[in-house]
């Protein structure tokens, strides 16, 4: 599986497409005009471990909803990227077994090698 959920409007993440290699092999998901399903969501957990790794604690609503002074479960973190696209950290991209969550320098160079060598 080749895969990227991104969000289209973000310009970090038109940045990071830029720098994956042979990008037309991979399928594109813009989360705002695609929301993610929950039987994606949960793949995508299954892939990253938790579902607390799949979310941005960057994201304004984090803040504005008080979010940050709550302790929050799996299932608080479940139903709020489902309910709010901006609560996924992105962009997510999915190799085969391999799945790269988020945008720190360490993990795009990863991905962009991950899909260099990717077939």
């Amino acid at each position: 599986m080749l895969k990227i959920v991104h969000l289209a409007t973000c310009s970090t993440c038109q940045r990071i497409l830029k720098e994956i290699p042979r990008l037309k092999r991979f399928e594109l998901q813009d989360i705002k005009t695609q929301p993610i399903t929950p039987a994606q969501l949960d793949e995508l957990k299954k892939r990253a471990g938790s579902y607390e790794a799949l979310f941005s604690r960057v994201a304004l609503k984090y803040r504005s909803l008080g979010l940050n002074t709550m302790t929050l479960s799996e299932k608080d973190y479940r139903k709020w990227i489902l309910q709010e696209y901006t609560f996924l950290k992105r962009p997510v991209v999915v190799i085969g077994k391999e799945i790269f969550i988020g945008n720190a320098p360490k993990t795009v160079k990863a991905m962009v090698e991950a899909a260099a060598k990717a077939k």
